[in-house]
């Protein structure tokens, strides 16, 4: 099996594991309501950039994946 055909049955593997994840867990807990994520609502405009969760799950999958890479 050639390492192309490796790589998309595992990101396929990933993202099932993901949908699972996503559909037992709607929410996790604190994630996503984080101080310094921007919420704005006007009228029936709301606007939501979690900017401080997106630094920390950076910063997670960096610490993750220098760990437990190849090297």
């Amino acid at each position: 099996m050639s390492d192309f055909a490796k790589t998309l049955i595992f990101f396929g593997l990933i993202l099932v594991g993901m949908g699972i994840f996503a559909a037992f867990f709607d929410k996790v807990p604190g994630l996503g309501k984080l101080p310094g994520d921007i919420f704005l609502r006007r009228g029936s405009f709301t606007f939501y950039f979690p900017i401080t969760t997106c630094i920390l799950l950076s910063l997670i999958l960096t610490l993750a994946f220098t760990l437990f890479g190849k090297k």
